[in-house]
């Protein structure tokens, strides 16, 4: 079953369309960046879009280093 998130950017509303296991884990994810009461700035998307790639650029880091020690 899918659960729709209501996103307003650039004054703007998005529905975002996911199965219900994933949708709270993403709601409280986006809830550290986004403002669902109100109007985000596109700015805000854009922040948000490089602080989540750099925190999977770390993790991949994380895990290569992890995968190196396990192969010695």
């Amino acid at each position: 079953m899918s659960k729709k998130i209501t996103l307003n950017i650039g004054s703007h509303d998005f529905d975002i369309n996911v199965e219900e296991v994933f949708a709270e884990y993403l709601i409280t994810q986006m809830t550290k960046d986004f403002d669902f009461n109100g109007t985000n700035d596109i700015k805000v998307l854009l922040q948000s879009y490089v602080k989540k790639n750099h925190e999977l650029f770390m993790q991949e880091e994380k895990i290569n280093l992890l995968m190196q020690k396990l192969s010695l």
